[in-house]
């Protein structure tokens, strides 16, 4: 028989990486990881009002929703399968002041809206943030004294707001304010008024990022903003001290960890998944969704390939799930699959 050895059969020795790639059904075979519906959280914006879909021009799709569309989408969400929504208030300008008092109203928007959603669709989960920003009228994340956030005084403050949030029904709180003992002042919080169930998923790396802006448009805050957030968020250069807040954030009683913004920081995501092996998520930001669609709608991608592409680098990266605003649009991809 005629030896039909190949000079690439001695370089490779007989080692072909293209054999599992050859047909559809192979490269099925020996897929690595998978995106599905259960990886998905879906982020929405709440407005006071009723009947309210305000479209967000930098992010285009998505919708400011009053409280029954919410719940409207809400029940789209169920239908489809995503397992979570995570709710984010855009409330009134004359309700905004230096302290955030209005996270403190057990009434207030994001309140009301948990309480709806959980009444109307309960088989969804709620989660809900704590974070002063919504609520203070400089835009910052914590209690404002004096040009400085006061850690301290914000960590009461978002305990407290937690307790509400919980008594309204939130499933997970997620704090994403990264003051210093907020992950242990929540859990001893939530513990106390015997909320030992509701979980906490803790913004445990949030950088100073460039990437914010159209969600910082969406709930109204943008032009706010006094100064930035380089005194409490993590500076983007330093991966090591993330995974030493992280680590605190474990410590402390942290259900679940997550690393805002995604793509810029897959890095972060493999090393905390790594040290930690606590379920890990990645918050694919307002401007990471932006740079797609606006490209996609350029016809300078294709939109669908890229947006699919980078949530399966969430996976590959070693996350559970991916919190992004595709998440209803990927679920009907999904559906028909």
């Amino acid at each position: 028989m005629q030896d039909k050895t190949h000079l690439v059969d001695d370089i490779t020795g007989h080692r072909r990486m293209r054999r599992n790639r050859k047909a559809d059904w192979t490269r099925r075979l020996v897929q690595e990881n998978r995106l599905t519906v259960d990886d998905l959280i879906w982020p929405i914006f709440i407005v006071p009002g009723s009947g309210i879909i305000d479209p967000i021009p930098a992010m285009p799709g998505v919708n400011r929703m009053s409280i029954d569309k919410a719940v409207e989408a809400a029940r789209e969400a169920a239908d489809l399968g995503i397992p979570a929504l995570a709710t984010f208030p855009n409330i009134e300008m004359e309700l905004r002041d230096e302290t955030g008092s209005n996270s403190l109203e057990a009434n207030n928007l994001i309140n009301r809206t948990t309480v709806a959603i959980k009444k109307a669709v309960p088989n969804i989960g709620v989660i809900t943030d704590v974070a002063l920003d919504p609520f203070t009228s400089h835009g910052h994340d914590g209690i404002l004294r004096d040009g400085e956030i006061v850690n301290d005084e914000t960590v009461d403050q978002v305990a407290r707001a937690a307790v509400m949030q919980a008594d309204a029904g939130a499933d997970i709180i997620a704090p994403s304010e990264m003051m210093d003992g907020r992950i242990g002042a929540i859990r001893r919080a939530l513990d106390a008024a015997g909320h030992q169930s509701v979980g906490i998923m803790s913004y445990a790396t949030k950088f100073a990022s460039a990437f914010y802006g159209p969600y910082r448009e969406a709930i109204s805050t943008g032009g706010l903003l006094k100064g930035d957030k380089k005194t409490y968020y993590i500076d983007p250069a330093n991966g090591t001290e993330a995974i030493r807040d992280a680590a605190l954030d474990v410590e402390e009683g942290a259900d679940m960890l997550m690393v805002k913004p995604g793509l810029p920081y897959l890095d972060i995501c493999w090393r905390m998944k790594e040290a930690f092996g606590l379920p890990t998520f990645a918050y694919q930001v307002s401007g990471e969704y932006s740079q797609i669609k606006a490209a996609a709608m350029n016809g300078w991608i294709d939109g669908e390939r890229a947006m699919l592409e980078t949530l399966l680098s969430f996976k590959r990266a070693g996350c559970d799930g991916i919190l992004t605003y595709f998440a209803v649009e990927v679920a009907k991809i999904l559906a028909k699959r």
